[in-house]
């Protein structure tokens, strides 16, 4: 979702007042800063012919279960699963966990 205008603001998050990470001087440096939010339902290797040969109404099988919650990523590193929602007629996404720090930080490349 490109949109998300009309999407409900959640309390507390991206408020002067009610985030206490928004009130952190070196975080405010780095709000503005866009990133890249994906989230994964599934994924699959084909064969390129495999790839050619798909149509309108081919059906490609994912490696997750229909009730598994998906992968949410920021910048290609995982941040928390979660689950579909709709609202006002958008799709969203519930988050469920939080990945652990170490996860999170995985795909970040450190410099020292």
């Amino acid at each position: 979702m490109s949109d998300m205008s009309e999407a409900p603001r959640i309390d507390g998050f991206g408020d002067e007042g009610g985030s206490r990470m928004a009130n952190n001087r070196q975080f405010r440096l780095l709000a503005d800063i866009p990133v890249r939010m994906s989230v994964e339902v599934g994924s699959t290797s084909l064969r390129l012919a495999e790839v050619m040969d798909l149509a309108e109404g081919s059906i490609v099988e994912l490696d997750r279960q229909a009730d598994d919650l998906l992968d949410i990523m920021v910048n290609g590193a995982l941040i928390a699963k979660g689950e579909v929602v709709t609202v006002n007629g958008r799709y969203g996404v519930r988050i469920v966990d939080i990945a652990a720090a170490e996860s999170r930080l995985a795909g970040v490349e450190r410099r020292g």
